[in-house]
Protein backbone atom coordinates (compact mmCIF):
# COMPACT_ATOMS: atom_id res chain seq x y z
CA UNK A 1 0.00 0.00 0.00
CA UNK A 2 2.68 2.44 1.03
CA UNK A 3 4.80 1.44 -1.92
CA UNK A 4 1.94 1.86 -4.37
CA UNK A 5 1.17 5.31 -2.97
CA UNK A 6 4.77 6.39 -3.31
CA UNK A 7 4.93 5.24 -6.92
CA UNK A 8 1.73 7.13 -7.75
CA UNK A 9 3.16 10.32 -6.26
CA UNK A 10 6.34 9.96 -8.25
CA UNK A 11 4.36 9.49 -11.46
CA UNK A 12 2.32 12.62 -10.65
CA UNK A 13 5.49 14.59 -9.93
CA UNK A 14 6.99 13.51 -13.23
CA UNK A 15 3.93 14.69 -15.08
CA UNK A 16 3.66 17.99 -13.13
CA UNK A 17 5.61 20.84 -14.91
CA UNK A 18 4.65 23.60 -12.52
CA UNK A 19 7.75 25.67 -11.40
CA UNK A 20 9.95 24.44 -14.22
CA UNK A 21 10.35 27.99 -15.65
CA UNK A 22 11.45 29.29 -12.28
CA UNK A 23 14.17 26.69 -12.18
CA UNK A 24 15.29 27.57 -15.72
CA UNK A 25 15.30 31.29 -14.92
CA UNK A 26 17.33 30.58 -11.85
CA UNK A 27 19.86 28.73 -13.96
CA UNK A 28 19.95 31.44 -16.67
CA UNK A 29 20.04 34.37 -14.25
CA UNK A 30 23.79 34.21 -13.76
CA UNK A 31 24.82 34.53 -17.47
CA UNK A 32 21.97 37.03 -18.11
CA UNK A 33 23.19 39.33 -15.36
CA UNK A 34 26.73 38.88 -16.67
CA UNK A 35 25.80 39.88 -20.22
CA UNK A 36 23.85 42.88 -18.95
CA UNK A 37 26.87 43.95 -16.93
CA UNK A 38 29.10 43.56 -19.98
CA UNK A 39 26.62 45.63 -21.99
CA UNK A 40 26.75 48.41 -19.45
CA UNK A 41 30.56 48.24 -19.47
CA UNK A 42 30.70 48.50 -23.26
CA UNK A 43 28.31 51.46 -23.09
CA UNK A 44 30.69 53.07 -20.63
CA UNK A 45 33.56 52.54 -23.08
CA UNK A 46 31.51 54.27 -25.75
CA UNK A 47 30.70 57.20 -23.46
CA UNK A 48 34.36 57.60 -22.49
CA UNK A 49 35.44 57.44 -26.15
CA UNK A 50 32.80 60.01 -27.05
CA UNK A 51 34.10 62.31 -24.33
CA UNK A 52 37.65 61.77 -25.65
CA UNK A 53 36.50 62.63 -29.17
CA UNK A 54 34.85 65.83 -27.98
CA UNK A 55 38.07 66.76 -26.19
CA UNK A 56 40.20 65.97 -29.26
CA UNK A 57 37.90 68.01 -31.54
CA UNK A 58 37.99 71.03 -29.24
CA UNK A 59 41.74 70.76 -28.70
CA UNK A 60 42.49 70.50 -32.45
CA UNK A 61 40.39 73.58 -33.18
CA UNK A 62 42.11 75.46 -30.34
CA UNK A 63 45.56 74.55 -31.71
CA UNK A 64 44.59 75.70 -35.22
CA UNK A 65 43.16 78.96 -33.88
CA UNK A 66 46.29 79.56 -31.82
CA UNK A 67 48.59 79.04 -34.79
CA UNK A 68 51.61 80.22 -32.79
CA UNK A 69 54.47 78.77 -30.81
CA UNK A 70 52.16 77.83 -27.90
CA UNK A 71 49.69 75.74 -29.87
CA UNK A 72 50.66 72.53 -27.98
CA UNK A 73 50.01 74.11 -24.58
CA UNK A 74 46.74 75.55 -25.87
CA UNK A 75 45.51 72.16 -27.09
CA UNK A 76 46.53 70.29 -23.94
CA UNK A 77 44.86 72.90 -21.75
CA UNK A 78 41.60 72.46 -23.64
CA UNK A 79 41.83 68.65 -23.36
CA UNK A 80 42.42 69.02 -19.61
CA UNK A 81 39.12 70.88 -19.27
CA UNK A 82 37.42 67.73 -20.51
CA UNK A 83 39.26 65.70 -17.86
CA UNK A 84 42.09 64.37 -20.02
CA UNK A 85 45.34 65.68 -18.55
CA UNK A 86 48.48 64.68 -20.41
CA UNK A 87 50.70 62.49 -18.22
CA UNK A 88 48.11 61.82 -15.52
CA UNK A 89 46.09 58.62 -14.96
CA UNK A 90 47.82 56.98 -17.94
CA UNK A 91 46.40 59.63 -20.30
CA UNK A 92 48.46 60.84 -23.27
CA UNK A 93 47.57 63.97 -25.30
CA UNK A 94 49.75 64.25 -28.42
CA UNK A 95 49.65 67.46 -30.49
CA UNK A 96 51.36 68.29 -33.78
CA UNK A 97 51.05 70.97 -36.45
CA UNK A 98 52.56 68.91 -39.27
CA UNK A 99 50.19 65.97 -39.72
CA UNK A 100 49.21 65.20 -43.33
CA UNK A 101 45.59 66.29 -43.65
CA UNK A 102 42.95 63.70 -44.34
CA UNK A 103 41.65 63.92 -47.93
CA UNK A 104 39.36 66.91 -48.25
CA UNK A 105 38.08 68.57 -51.43
CA UNK A 106 38.56 72.02 -49.85
CA UNK A 107 42.27 71.51 -49.19
CA UNK A 108 45.19 71.39 -51.64
CA UNK A 109 47.14 68.18 -52.09
CA UNK A 110 49.87 67.76 -49.50
CA UNK A 111 48.26 70.14 -47.00
CA UNK A 112 49.24 69.72 -43.34
CA UNK A 113 46.93 70.00 -40.36
CA UNK A 114 46.95 70.44 -36.62
CA UNK A 115 46.34 67.02 -35.08
CA UNK A 116 45.39 65.98 -31.54
CA UNK A 117 45.41 62.32 -30.39
CA UNK A 118 44.15 61.36 -26.93
CA UNK A 119 44.58 57.89 -25.46
CA UNK A 120 43.83 56.44 -22.02
CA UNK A 121 42.88 53.24 -20.17
CA UNK A 122 39.91 52.00 -18.18
CA UNK A 123 40.00 48.84 -15.99
CA UNK A 124 38.06 45.76 -17.02
CA UNK A 125 35.10 44.84 -14.84
CA UNK A 126 32.51 42.28 -15.94
CA UNK A 127 33.96 41.91 -19.44
CA UNK A 128 36.34 39.33 -18.00
CA UNK A 129 33.34 37.09 -17.27
CA UNK A 130 32.92 36.43 -20.98
CA UNK A 131 36.64 35.89 -21.47
CA UNK A 132 37.69 39.36 -22.73
CA UNK A 133 41.21 40.14 -21.50
CA UNK A 134 41.53 43.74 -22.73
CA UNK A 135 44.60 45.03 -24.53
CA UNK A 136 46.82 46.20 -21.67
CA UNK A 137 47.95 45.16 -18.23
CA UNK A 138 48.81 48.00 -15.88
CA UNK A 139 50.08 47.16 -12.42
CA UNK A 140 48.59 43.69 -12.67
CA UNK A 141 45.12 44.93 -13.67
CA UNK A 142 43.64 44.18 -17.08
CA UNK A 143 42.77 47.37 -18.96
CA UNK A 144 40.90 48.47 -22.07
CA UNK A 145 42.69 51.15 -24.10
CA UNK A 146 40.50 53.92 -25.53
CA UNK A 147 41.58 56.53 -28.07
CA UNK A 148 40.28 59.41 -30.18
CA UNK A 149 41.88 61.81 -32.65
CA UNK A 150 40.97 64.94 -34.59
CA UNK A 151 42.47 67.18 -37.27
CA UNK A 152 41.83 70.84 -37.90
CA UNK A 153 43.14 73.46 -40.25
CA UNK A 154 43.06 77.19 -39.63
CA UNK A 155 40.58 79.09 -41.72
CA UNK A 156 41.82 82.13 -43.56
CA UNK A 157 40.45 85.25 -45.12
CA UNK A 158 42.07 87.42 -47.74
CA UNK A 159 42.96 91.01 -46.84
CA UNK A 160 43.51 93.17 -49.95
CA UNK A 161 46.64 95.32 -49.91
CA UNK A 162 47.18 98.81 -51.27
CA UNK A 163 50.84 98.95 -50.22
CA UNK A 164 53.23 96.00 -50.55
CA UNK A 165 56.98 96.22 -49.88
CA UNK A 166 58.87 93.22 -51.24
CA UNK A 167 62.03 93.90 -49.23
CA UNK A 168 65.35 92.97 -50.80
CA UNK A 169 67.33 96.12 -49.92
CA UNK A 170 66.36 97.65 -46.57
CA UNK A 171 66.15 96.07 -43.13
CA UNK A 172 62.80 97.82 -42.83
CA UNK A 173 60.55 97.91 -45.89
CA UNK A 174 57.98 100.39 -44.62
CA UNK A 175 59.34 103.40 -42.73
CA UNK A 176 58.21 106.85 -41.69
CA UNK A 177 60.21 109.97 -41.11
CA UNK A 178 58.28 111.99 -38.54
CA UNK A 179 54.99 111.83 -40.40
CA UNK A 180 52.17 112.80 -38.02
CA UNK A 181 49.85 113.77 -40.88
CA UNK A 182 50.52 110.89 -43.27
CA UNK A 183 47.38 108.93 -44.12
CA UNK A 184 46.86 105.61 -45.88
CA UNK A 185 43.09 105.90 -45.47
CA UNK A 186 42.59 102.52 -43.83
CA UNK A 187 44.27 100.44 -46.53
CA UNK A 188 46.21 97.30 -45.56
CA UNK A 189 50.00 97.11 -45.89
CA UNK A 190 52.56 94.31 -46.05
CA UNK A 191 56.30 94.34 -45.39
CA UNK A 192 58.50 91.35 -46.25
CA UNK A 193 60.95 92.48 -43.57
CA UNK A 194 60.03 94.94 -40.82
CA UNK A 195 57.82 98.02 -40.51
CA UNK A 196 58.62 101.09 -38.40
CA UNK A 197 56.11 103.91 -37.99
CA UNK A 198 57.16 106.65 -35.58
CA UNK A 199 54.42 108.30 -33.55
CA UNK A 200 51.62 107.63 -36.02
CA UNK A 201 50.02 104.48 -37.43
CA UNK A 202 49.76 106.12 -40.88
CA UNK A 203 46.00 105.58 -40.87
CA UNK A 204 46.60 102.06 -42.19
CA UNK A 205 44.16 99.24 -41.41
CA UNK A 206 46.07 96.00 -40.84
CA UNK A 207 49.85 96.07 -41.13
CA UNK A 208 51.41 92.70 -41.99
CA UNK A 209 55.14 92.17 -41.48
CA UNK A 210 57.59 89.28 -41.32
CA UNK A 211 59.83 91.03 -38.81
CA UNK A 212 59.23 93.64 -36.12
CA UNK A 213 56.17 95.80 -36.63
CA UNK A 214 56.32 98.99 -34.60
CA UNK A 215 53.41 101.38 -34.67
CA UNK A 216 52.12 100.77 -38.20
CA UNK A 217 48.41 100.21 -38.74
CA UNK A 218 45.49 99.92 -36.39
CA UNK A 219 46.27 96.20 -36.14
CA UNK A 220 49.68 94.54 -36.48
CA UNK A 221 49.87 90.95 -37.75
CA UNK A 222 53.08 88.93 -37.95
CA UNK A 223 53.38 86.68 -41.00
CA UNK A 224 55.53 83.57 -41.08
CA UNK A 225 57.34 84.08 -44.38
CA UNK A 226 57.81 86.73 -47.07
CA UNK A 227 55.05 87.10 -49.63
CA UNK A 228 55.76 86.35 -53.27
CA UNK A 229 55.97 89.02 -55.94
CA UNK A 230 52.37 89.24 -57.22
CA UNK A 231 53.03 90.76 -60.65
CA UNK A 232 56.41 89.49 -61.87
CA UNK A 233 54.53 87.01 -64.06
CA UNK A 234 53.37 89.85 -66.29
CA UNK A 235 56.90 90.24 -67.64
CA UNK A 236 56.81 86.60 -68.72
CA UNK A 237 53.29 86.84 -70.12
CA UNK A 238 54.32 89.93 -72.10
CA UNK A 239 57.73 88.70 -73.22
CA UNK A 240 56.90 89.77 -76.76
CA UNK A 241 56.85 93.32 -75.42
CA UNK A 242 59.77 93.24 -73.01
CA UNK A 243 61.94 90.81 -74.93
CA UNK A 244 64.30 88.16 -73.63
CA UNK A 245 65.59 89.00 -70.13
CA UNK A 246 63.63 92.24 -70.27
CA UNK A 247 65.47 93.68 -73.27
CA UNK A 248 63.69 95.25 -76.23
CA UNK A 249 66.77 96.43 -78.11
CA UNK A 250 65.39 95.21 -81.42
CA UNK A 251 62.99 98.16 -81.36
CA UNK A 252 65.75 100.74 -80.85
CA UNK A 253 68.85 99.16 -82.41
CA UNK A 254 70.86 100.10 -79.33
CA UNK A 255 70.09 103.83 -79.71
CA UNK A 256 68.68 105.46 -76.57
CA UNK A 257 68.80 109.29 -76.75
CA UNK A 258 69.17 110.88 -73.33
CA UNK A 259 68.31 114.33 -72.02
CA UNK A 260 71.11 116.82 -71.44
CA UNK A 261 70.93 119.90 -69.24
CA UNK A 262 68.14 121.01 -66.89
CA UNK A 263 65.67 123.78 -66.18
CA UNK A 264 63.85 123.91 -69.50
CA UNK A 265 67.10 123.90 -71.43
CA UNK A 266 66.95 120.21 -72.07
CA UNK A 267 67.68 118.64 -75.41
CA UNK A 268 67.66 115.03 -76.53
CA UNK A 269 65.12 112.32 -75.96
CA UNK A 270 61.65 112.09 -77.44
CA UNK A 271 59.10 114.91 -77.20
CA UNK A 272 55.52 113.79 -77.88
CA UNK A 273 53.14 116.10 -79.68
CA UNK A 274 51.02 118.42 -77.56
CA UNK A 275 48.33 118.85 -76.46
CA UNK A 276 47.15 115.60 -78.11
CA UNK A 277 49.45 112.64 -78.48
CA UNK A 278 47.77 110.17 -80.79
CA UNK A 279 49.05 106.65 -80.19
CA UNK A 280 48.12 103.30 -81.63
CA UNK A 281 46.27 100.60 -79.72
CA UNK A 282 48.70 98.11 -78.21
CA UNK A 283 52.46 98.69 -78.01
CA UNK A 284 54.13 102.06 -78.62
CA UNK A 285 57.93 102.03 -78.22
CA UNK A 286 59.97 105.01 -77.06
CA UNK A 287 63.77 104.79 -77.33
CA UNK A 288 65.54 106.61 -74.50
CA UNK A 289 64.12 109.51 -72.49
CA UNK A 290 60.61 110.85 -73.02
CA UNK A 291 60.08 114.50 -72.03
CA UNK A 292 56.93 116.59 -72.15
CA UNK A 293 57.08 120.12 -73.57
CA UNK A 294 53.52 120.94 -72.58
CA UNK A 295 50.40 119.39 -71.07
CA UNK A 296 49.84 116.21 -73.05
CA UNK A 297 46.89 113.84 -73.47
CA UNK A 298 47.63 110.31 -74.63
CA UNK A 299 44.85 109.47 -77.07
CA UNK A 300 44.42 105.84 -78.21
CA UNK A 301 41.67 104.85 -80.65
CA UNK A 302 38.17 105.03 -79.16
CA UNK A 303 37.56 102.26 -76.64
CA UNK A 304 41.07 100.79 -76.97
CA UNK A 305 44.08 100.82 -74.68
CA UNK A 306 47.70 101.74 -75.29
CA UNK A 307 50.99 100.54 -73.83
CA UNK A 308 53.86 103.05 -73.80
CA UNK A 309 57.15 101.12 -73.51
CA UNK A 310 60.07 103.38 -72.59
CA UNK A 311 63.33 101.56 -73.25
CA UNK A 312 66.36 102.69 -71.28
CA UNK A 313 64.81 106.03 -70.53
CA UNK A 314 62.85 108.12 -68.06
CA UNK A 315 59.49 109.84 -68.25
CA UNK A 316 60.27 113.51 -67.56
CA UNK A 317 57.07 115.48 -67.01
CA UNK A 318 58.95 118.77 -67.27
CA UNK A 319 56.46 120.57 -65.05
CA UNK A 320 53.49 119.50 -67.21
CA UNK A 321 50.56 117.10 -66.91
CA UNK A 322 50.46 113.78 -68.72
CA UNK A 323 46.97 112.33 -68.88
CA UNK A 324 45.07 109.88 -71.01
CA UNK A 325 41.85 110.40 -72.86
CA UNK A 326 39.03 108.18 -71.64
CA UNK A 327 36.60 107.19 -74.35
CA UNK A 328 34.16 104.31 -74.61
CA UNK A 329 33.13 102.49 -77.75
CA UNK A 330 29.69 101.13 -78.62
CA UNK A 331 30.45 97.89 -76.74
CA UNK A 332 31.31 99.69 -73.51
CA UNK A 333 35.09 99.20 -73.84
CA UNK A 334 37.02 102.10 -72.31
CA UNK A 335 40.50 103.38 -73.10
CA UNK A 336 43.38 103.07 -70.65
CA UNK A 337 47.18 103.44 -70.58
CA UNK A 338 50.04 101.35 -69.20
CA UNK A 339 53.52 102.88 -69.00
CA UNK A 340 56.24 100.21 -69.04
CA UNK A 341 59.89 100.93 -68.20
CA UNK A 342 62.13 98.37 -69.86
CA UNK A 343 65.67 98.06 -71.16
CA UNK A 344 68.88 96.86 -69.56
CA UNK A 345 71.12 97.62 -66.58
CA UNK A 346 74.06 99.03 -68.53
CA UNK A 347 74.97 102.70 -68.42
CA UNK A 348 73.29 105.17 -66.08
CA UNK A 349 69.75 105.05 -67.44
CA UNK A 350 66.79 106.15 -65.33
CA UNK A 351 63.75 103.88 -65.61
CA UNK A 352 61.15 105.88 -63.71
CA UNK A 353 58.84 108.93 -63.74
CA UNK A 354 60.74 112.16 -62.99
CA UNK A 355 60.25 115.93 -63.11
CA UNK A 356 63.26 118.02 -64.07
CA UNK A 357 61.49 121.38 -64.24
CA UNK A 358 62.47 124.27 -62.03
CA UNK A 359 58.93 125.59 -61.76
CA UNK A 360 55.60 124.02 -60.86
CA UNK A 361 55.72 120.27 -60.36
CA UNK A 362 54.30 118.11 -63.10
CA UNK A 363 51.41 115.70 -62.73
CA UNK A 364 51.11 112.12 -63.87
CA UNK A 365 47.37 111.59 -64.30
CA UNK A 366 46.61 108.19 -65.88
CA UNK A 367 44.18 105.30 -65.53
CA UNK A 368 45.08 101.72 -66.39
CA UNK A 369 43.32 99.50 -68.96
CA UNK A 370 40.37 97.59 -67.56
CA UNK A 371 40.95 94.48 -69.69
CA UNK A 372 43.62 92.69 -71.67
CA UNK A 373 47.07 91.43 -70.66
CA UNK A 374 47.89 94.70 -68.86
CA UNK A 375 44.52 94.98 -67.14
CA UNK A 376 44.71 97.17 -64.04
CA UNK A 377 48.42 98.04 -64.51
CA UNK A 378 49.26 101.75 -64.75
CA UNK A 379 53.06 101.75 -64.25
CA UNK A 380 55.30 98.70 -64.64
CA UNK A 381 59.06 98.50 -64.15
CA UNK A 382 60.51 95.39 -65.74
CA UNK A 383 61.50 93.16 -62.76
CA UNK A 384 64.79 92.39 -64.52
CA UNK A 385 65.88 96.01 -64.02
CA UNK A 386 68.01 96.65 -60.94
CA UNK A 387 69.32 100.22 -61.33
CA UNK A 388 67.95 103.67 -62.06
CA UNK A 389 64.61 102.78 -60.46
CA UNK A 390 64.24 104.94 -57.35
CA UNK A 391 61.75 107.78 -57.00
CA UNK A 392 62.16 110.68 -54.58
CA UNK A 393 59.26 112.93 -53.58
CA UNK A 394 56.60 110.81 -55.29
CA UNK A 395 53.13 112.29 -54.92
CA UNK A 396 54.65 115.76 -54.63
CA UNK A 397 57.22 116.28 -57.36
CA UNK A 398 55.73 115.02 -59.57
CA UNK A 399 52.16 114.62 -58.35
CA UNK A 400 50.72 111.17 -58.94
CA UNK A 401 47.04 110.83 -59.81
CA UNK A 402 46.84 107.20 -60.79
CA UNK A 403 44.14 104.57 -61.03
CA UNK A 404 45.65 101.10 -61.09
CA UNK A 405 48.76 99.22 -60.04
CA UNK A 406 52.11 100.97 -59.65
CA UNK A 407 54.61 98.11 -59.88
CA UNK A 408 58.22 99.06 -59.08
CA UNK A 409 59.57 95.86 -57.44
CA UNK A 410 63.22 96.88 -56.98
CA UNK A 411 62.74 100.59 -56.34
CA UNK A 412 63.13 102.65 -53.19
CA UNK A 413 60.29 105.17 -53.12
CA UNK A 414 59.90 108.23 -50.92
CA UNK A 415 56.30 109.39 -50.63
CA UNK A 416 56.17 113.11 -49.83
CA UNK A 417 52.60 113.66 -51.00
CA UNK A 418 49.41 111.70 -51.44
CA UNK A 419 48.99 109.34 -54.37
CA UNK A 420 45.38 109.85 -55.40
CA UNK A 421 43.18 108.33 -58.08
CA UNK A 422 43.30 109.70 -61.61
CA UNK A 423 40.86 112.48 -62.36
CA UNK A 424 38.87 110.26 -64.71
CA UNK A 425 39.46 106.85 -63.12
CA UNK A 426 38.11 104.69 -60.33
CA UNK A 427 39.21 104.91 -56.72
CA UNK A 428 41.86 102.18 -56.72
CA UNK A 429 45.59 102.68 -56.15
CA UNK A 430 47.97 99.78 -55.43
CA UNK A 431 51.70 100.37 -54.86
CA UNK A 432 54.13 97.43 -55.01
CA UNK A 433 57.76 98.35 -54.46
CA UNK A 434 60.90 97.14 -52.73
CA UNK A 435 60.74 99.63 -49.86
CA UNK A 436 59.02 102.88 -49.09
CA UNK A 437 59.73 105.88 -46.86
CA UNK A 438 56.62 107.91 -46.06
CA UNK A 439 57.39 111.50 -45.20
CA UNK A 440 55.29 114.51 -44.24
CA UNK A 441 51.83 114.20 -45.80
CA UNK A 442 52.69 111.13 -47.84
CA UNK A 443 49.94 108.61 -48.30
CA UNK A 444 47.76 106.60 -50.65
CA UNK A 445 44.18 107.43 -51.56
CA UNK A 446 41.44 105.32 -50.05
CA UNK A 447 41.02 102.21 -52.15
CA UNK A 448 37.53 100.81 -52.72
CA UNK A 449 37.47 97.07 -53.47
CA UNK A 450 34.40 97.43 -55.63
CA UNK A 451 36.05 100.16 -57.67
CA UNK A 452 39.21 98.07 -58.03
CA UNK A 453 37.13 95.43 -59.81
CA UNK A 454 35.73 98.10 -62.10
CA UNK A 455 39.27 99.36 -62.74
CA UNK A 456 40.38 95.87 -63.84
CA UNK A 457 42.77 95.60 -60.87
CA UNK A 458 43.53 92.29 -59.19
CA UNK A 459 44.83 93.36 -55.79
CA UNK A 460 47.59 91.51 -53.95
CA UNK A 461 46.33 89.94 -50.74
CA UNK A 462 47.59 88.80 -47.36
CA UNK A 463 45.89 85.92 -45.63
CA UNK A 464 44.83 86.19 -42.01
CA UNK A 465 43.57 83.48 -39.64
CA UNK A 466 39.80 83.33 -39.48
CA UNK A 467 38.33 80.49 -37.43
CA UNK A 468 39.28 76.85 -37.87
CA UNK A 469 37.80 73.87 -39.68
CA UNK A 470 37.66 70.29 -38.42
CA UNK A 471 38.94 67.91 -41.09
CA UNK A 472 38.66 64.57 -39.29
Amino acid sequence: MALSYLLNQLRRLRRDERGAMAVMMGILAIPLVGFMAVGFEISNWYMLTRSMQNAADAAAVAAALNGGDTYVVEAQDVAARYGFVDGQNNVTVTVTNSAPCAPNPNLPAGAVCYSVAISGYTPLLMAQVVGYQGNANINGALQKQLAASAMATPGTQAAPLCLMALGTIQAQDIRTNGSPTANLNGCNTLSNTAAQCNGHNLGAGTSFAVGANNGCGVQQVKIAQPALDPYAYLAVNNASVLGAAGLSASHCNGNYPQETGKNNKISGGYNPSTPTWNVSAGNNFICGDLRLTGDTTITPPVGQSAVIIIENGQLDLGGHMLTNAVTTDANGNATGVTIVFSGDNSGSYTHAPTDNSNGAAGTLNISAPTSGSWSGVAIYQDPNLTSGLDVYAAGNSPSWLITGIIYMPHASITLKGAIDKSQSGHRCVVLVTDNVLIDGTGGIAKTDMGECAQAGVTEPVATTPSGAQLIL
